[in-house]
């Protein structure tokens, strides 16, 4: 399939769009994982994500013959076996439900994060703590992007420019997206639980068992949709705070004393 027909420009454009949508769960969680790290570092940090993310994606591509070997099975247990695929997947999903719960409970009640009276017991998250579980997920979407740019084309060449085309918009949005999130708590909280959810596809794509993203992005767009509509009505009430990075972040209304 040439690259400037028909049918090249046609796959060009499918493909760049799955591969947008893929890409947010990217942004989302390098969103959750940079708000830990002092605000002079996120940009820079980010920027490396991102281009971690497209690294990842290019070498994975031009890996082909390796990436085929990953789909056949070399581990059997109860009669069941797991490629090397399937392990990466079943990983990588579990380390995302794992840390969005987490996130989720420190958020909400600042767990071993925050100390009595609500000060601080731990300092920010360090860069190298930071780097490691960005390229730690980038591996595992990665894998998921190139896994669905296969299926979808069979030109080198197309899933190259989309995946050059779908990290470009990541690179442009991710700041406007990132600041969205920190901006609205409850959008945050929506955001860790729909990364909960990919953490559950992911893991249930380890054992073998198939779910249309279809329906998981459809369920997700249906509850930010809802979330919009909650924002426009109570947007003349203040949001609440939740703990960030550890830092208990409520505020006191003025002359109040804080408990």
């Amino acid at each position: 399939m040439n690259l400037l027909s028909t049918d090249g420009w046609l796959a060009l454009l499918t493909l760049s769009a799955m591969e947008i949508v893929l890409g947010i769960d990217n942004i989302v969680f390098l969103t959750i994982l940079i708000g830990r790290l002092p605000p002079q570092r996120r940009a820079a940090i980010r920027r490396v994500g991102l281009l971690l993310a497209l690294g990842f994606r290019l070498a994975l591509l031009f890996a082909l013959s390796w990436m085929m070997r990953l789909t056949v099975p070399f581990l059997f247990l109860g009669g069941k076996g797991f490629s090397g695929r399937d392990l990466i997947l079943l990983g990588g999903g579990l380390f995302l439900i794992g840390k969005s719960s987490q996130e989720v409970y420190n958020k909400l009640e600042g767990g071993e994060d925050t100390g009595p009276h609500g000060t601080n017991s731990r300092k920010e998250s360090s860069v190298f703590s930071v780097l490691f579980q960005i390229i730690l997920i980038d591996l595992v979407f990665s894998l998921d992007s190139v896994i669905t740019a296969l299926g979808m084309a069979k030109n080198l060449s197309v899933m190259v420019v989309a995946m050059l085309i779908s990290v470009a918009v990541m690179m442009i949005f991710a700041r406007a997206v990132g600041d969205f999130v920190e901006r609205h708590p409850s959008v945050k909280i929506l955001a860790l639980t729909f990364l909960m959810l990919i953490g559950v596809l992911l893991t249930a794509e380890g054992f073998g068992q198939h779910i249309s993203k279809g329906y998981i992005y459809l369920a997700m767009a249906y509850a930010l949709f809802v979330e919009m509509l909650n924002m426009r009505f109570r947007k003349k009430q203040a949001p609440v705070s939740l703990h960030r990075g550890g830092l208990a972040s409520e505020t006191h209304p003025p002359g109040s004393s804080a408990p």
